[in-house]
């Protein structure tokens, strides 16, 4: 049977027009941030279910952290991090535009509610570009989040330049990595709660 030029353009065309339909919607959904509501929505989900809860005990990475940098809070306020020498520290690198980051912030709301935060140091470090503070101070007060957020001052150490966020940190008195996360989990339970202020009695 002969087929025709159009013929063969027309039945190009239907074979790939489911796949031009999703990269149009995909497309769409990336350009107006709706994809990163999705992604929110959907980490949200699954962290209720529990799934998604912290193993510090899997997540062990104990090596010296590194103190040589500096850290800008929401006031313009830079902060020098070896003032968080001989305390506990919790660290996560985050973005306003990382719908996994956004879903499991108020885990870690939770969780700085319930501990100390004179032993517990939380530096929520946000990873947006300098020029949109205006954007992660909105977003802060928005979500009514009290825990402390930062920004970097100047470049990260090479510990922190992952290649993926969120990714947290719990660093020990002693100045070493006791537990490195990378990806979404929820912080706000009694293990991790536990984990945590163990590390406060440590010596």
């Amino acid at each position: 049977m002969k087929i025709t030029k159009n013929g063969f353009v027309n039945k190009v065309y239907q074979f790939f027009k489911p796949w031009l339909t999703i990269i149009i919607v995909i497309t769409i959904l990336r350009y107006t941030g709706l994809m990163s509501s999705i992604s929110v929505f959907t980490n949200s989900v699954i962290l209720k279910t529990g799934l998604m809860d912290i193993r510090p005990e899997e997540e062990t990475a104990v090596r010296l952290f590194d103190y040589n940098f500096e850290l800008r809070d929401l006031k313009g306020n830079i902060i020098e991090a070896t003032t968080l020498k001989d305390k506990v520290v919790f660290i996560n690198l985050w973005a306003t535009w990382c719908g996994p980051c956004r879903a499991e912030m108020p885990s870690i709301q939770e969780l700085y509610n319930k501990v100390d935060s004179s032993k517990i140091l939380f530096v929520m470090l946000s990873l947006d570009k300098p020029q949109n503070i205006e954007k992660v101070k909105q977003f802060v007060a928005d979500k009514e989040f009290t825990f402390p957020v930062y920004m970097p001052n100047g470049s990260l150490p090479k510990q922190l330049n992952v290649s993926s966020i969120p990714t947290t940190f719990v660093i020990g008195k002693d100045g070493k990595i006791k537990m490195q996360k990378t990806g979404v989990a929820s912080y706000n339970t009694p293990k991790f709660e536990k984990f945590i202020n163990d590390l406060t009695a440590a010596n």
